[in-house]
């Protein structure tokens, strides 16, 4: 549903930040901002800044910022649409009348259905575990010890031996056969109608707005398959949903529990373990891990600690460090799982494993190297070799040697020894794609790295006017002229300062408002947030910074010229830029 730009920003006008979040998090009033714990990370002193002025909130642990737009959807896990009805509501805004099309409606209406069926089915499930057909299923659960408590939690049930037990309930509640096709819960054939599920423990899977979109079943006895999903339907999609997802994304815990199966979730929810979580009979998926990523920046992999389990964690590892995951990897040894694990020793122990858990490229190095027989000289030059190939991952230098440092201790190799082959490899293999090296032991030259960082303290200057100019709009006086949105050439910084001058020609420039514009790209929303939210050592209160205010706009000005001298596009142009240039070696500044 798409609103006019004004409409979404009455909503947010309308909606005082500090009003919207103090109805989730406790604020605290200190200065002219508000403070308390962050509810995006766990932290003991309160790092969550709330600007009444700016209409934004900030964190300065975890780097969370937005409006109270994004507030909500961080925190509710709502869609921009639901958001913005949401706070509509609240301030009384009446949004416009969503205009859908037949087939937009048609689809609507049949979600809302399935959904509806899905709750009824559920609701059945857990009604027949609780009567004498259904005694197996509830002693199963108990067995492997679950209380009361935890199997109503979950909404665990029992499907019954009868085929058609479910099919005859929801066809007496007045569904008709074509909807009912359309659950995946039953198969409607000409010799009849047969429940998909039948003389099974029902797990049902829920989004993470608590909905029921589909469901798992365990076979009792010794049938095939042992685990039974849902087939992918108009709400249920196994790549997009983690079981358990619904429950941990509020658990605020630093880094979420990845594992194999329901029972694990449900082990580990059930010891106070509440923010784990699995994929739903399925390998982990790129979608798994871009949905991870919206919830944590690292992931304990409890996968089972048999060889199916190893090559799961092995394919789950790339994937979550493509999407920014830090990962680490759980020993459970001796036990199988973790339902095992605390059974047999206690979450404590447990939780002491969780802190001991391996990073996930040390548990790479650790299974690569069982393919080497180490007591022959030759396997072991070789396992040294793939070790070093395998440091060749990492383009950046300093994580480089930091691993490299790792894994020669972890493996009782010479640190020097091993930066050393591993320098000479990535110097071989540049031409195949990979890193090429130099023989000083540095993939970069001491040219490469001065103009890397001459890059990062242009973006950073261009970072700190734009922050101070939000801060204190007096200052556009002091560079009017000198300065303007051209000036900032870094892409989005670029983009940013279009909108920080148009605000400033219309009266004052409003952050909360221009950060409407890139709240499509998570990535760019974040950094915008953050543009927005000035530490304490980049302020204005002291004599030093106000000093280094006169150096950032003449390197932000010299940094624009010098781009723009390298674009011209004729020599008037070439000869205008260096009288420019010229000029801005007298040039100086003061802020009072």
């Amino acid at each position: 549903m798409f609103y006019p730009e004004e409409v979404v920003e009455e909503v947010r006008m309308r909606s005082d930040i500090v009003d919207v979040i103090s109805g989730y998090v406790k604020l605290q009033k200190k200065g002219s901002n508000y403070f308390g714990l962050c509810p995006f990370h766990n932290e003991k002193s309160p790092s969550f800044s709330v600007s009444p002025q700016k209409q934004m909130y900030y964190c300065f642990g975890c780097g969370a910022g937005g409006n109270a737009i994004t507030f909500v959807m961080e925190y509710e896990n709502y869609s921009f649409p639901d958001a913005l009805k949401l706070l509509a509501d609240r301030a009384g805004v009446k949004l416009p009348e969503a205009e859908y099309s037949r087939e937009e409606q048609q689809k609507s209406y049949k979600r809302a259905r399935l959904l509806e069926i899905n709750k009824l089915a559920a609701n059945y499930f857990y009604y027949q575990l609780n009567q004498p057909q259904g005694r197996v299923g509830y002693e199963y659960f108990k067995e492997r010890g679950l209380t009361d408590e935890t199997i109503r939690h979950f909404g665990l049930g029992f499907s019954n031996k009868v085929r058609n037990d479910l099919y005859q309930f929801l066809k007496a509640k007045g569904y008709e056969d074509d909807i009912l096709k359309e659950t995946g819960l039953v198969s409607i054939e000409e010799r009849g109608a047969y429940d998909k599920f039948w003389n099974r423990v029902m797990f049902p899977i829920m989004d993470v707005n608590n909905r029921v979109v589909g469901f798992g079943g365990r076979v009792m006895g010794g049938g095939e398959p042992k685990y039974l999903n849902s087939p992918e339907t108009l709400i249920f999609d196994k790549s997009q949903n983690l079981y358990g997802l619904n429950y941990a994304r509020t658990s605020r815990e630093k880094y979420l529990l990845l594992c194999e199966g329901y029972m694990d979730v449900i082990a580990m929810h059930q010891a106070g373990l509440s923010h784990a979580v699995a994929s739903l009979g399925t390998s982990l998926t790129e979608r798994h891990a871009n949905l991870l990523k919206r919830y944590t920046q690292q992931i304990v992999l409890t996968y089972d600690s048999d060889g199916a389990g190893v090559k799961a964690a092995l394919r789950a590892i790339p994937m979550l460090k493509a999407v920014g995951i830090s990962t680490k990897v759980l020993n459970m040894k001796p036990y199988k799982d973790p339902d095992e694990f605390i059974k047999n020793k206690g979450v404590d122990a447990f939780r002491e494993r969780i802190d001991q858990a391996q990073n996930s490229f040390l548990f790479e190095i650790e299974v690569m190297k069982k393919d080497y027989q180490l007591d022959d000289p030759e396997q072991k030059t070789r396992f040294y070799h793939a070790a070093a190939r395998k440091l060749l991952e990492f383009g950046e230098a300093l994580e480089r040697d930091n691993f490299t440092q790792a894994v020669a201790q972890a493996q009782g190799i010479p640190f020097g020894d091993l930066r050393r082959l591993v320098n000479q490899l990535g110097a071989r293999m540049g031409g195949a794609g990979m890193p090429a090296v130099s023989a000083r032991e540095d993939y970069h030259s001491p040219g490469e790295r001065k103009k890397k960082e001459k890059d990062d303290g242009i973006k950073k200057a261009q970072r700190l006017l734009l922050t101070w100019l939000i801060e204190r709009p007096a200052l556009f006086e002091k560079i009017d002229g000198i300065i303007g949105p051209e000036d900032f050439v870094e892409p989005l910084y670029h983009q940013v300062a279009e909108l920080v001058f148009a605000g400033r020609r219309q009266g004052m420039p409003n952050p909360a408002e221009i950060l409407n514009h890139f709240i499509n790209d998570d990535e760019q929303y974040k950094e915008v947030a953050a543009l927005f939210h000035a530490q304490l050592e980049e302020s204005l209160d002291n004599e030093g910074q106000k000093k280094a205010f006169s150096e950032i706009v003449y390197r932000v000005k010299k940094n624009s010229l010098d781009y723009a001298s390298r674009h011209a596009a004729d020599i008037d142009e070439l000869q205008k830029i260096i009288r420019e240039q010229a000029a801005l070696k007298t040039f100086s500044i003061t802020i009072d």
